[in-house]
C-alpha cells in the first residue's frame, strides 16, 4: 500500500512540492512501464492481437529532474556547494541549459527567479 501526496497546483510551488511531484512522476512512470509498455511489448512477442494502448511517456521529464551531471536537482547540488550561490544563479543554469526545452519553461519577466515544470498532471 502507498499513499503520498498526489498533484497539487499551488500558484507557486515550493522545492517540497517540487520533490512530491517527481515522486508522483516516478510512480506514474513505473505505471505506465508495467502497464503499458511492457505488457504490449509482450503482447508483440507472442502475436496477441489488442488495440495499442497510447500513453505519455514521461522519461524525459524524470531525465530533466534526475539527468548527471545536467539535471535540476545536480545542477542545484552544485549551486549548494557555492558560498556566494543564489537563487538566481541557479535559475539562470537551469534557463542555459533547459531554457523552454521540453518540460521546462523559463519565467516570462527576466529578472524572476522562477521557472515552470510541465507535468503530467498539469503545471
Amino acid at each position: 500500500i502507498l499513499d503520498i501526496f498526489g498533484f497539487e497546483h499551488f500558484e507557486h510551488n515550493s522545492f517540497e512540492q517540487a520533490c512530491i511531484n517527481l515522486a508522483n512522476e516516478q510512480l506514474q512512470f513505473f505505471f505506465n512501464l508495467h502497464v503499458f509498455k511492457l505488457e504490449q511489448e509482450e503482447y508483440a512477442k507472442e502475436g496477441v492481437d489488442w488495440n495499442e494502448i497510447k500513453f505519455i511517456d514521461n522519461q524525459p521529464l524524470l531525465d530533466l529532474f534526475l539527468s548527471k551531471p545536467i539535471g535540476i536537482l545536480s545542477l542545484l547540488d552544485e549551486e549548494s556547494h557555492f558560498p556566494k550561490g543564489t537563487d538566481a544563479s541557479f535559475v539562470e543554469k537551469l534557463n542555459v541549459h533547459f531554457g523552454g526545452k521540453g518540460f521546462y519553461q523559463p519565467s516570462q519577466r527576466s529578472k524572476d527567479n522562477k521557472f515552470t515544470i510541465h507535468h503530467y498532471a498539469g503545471k
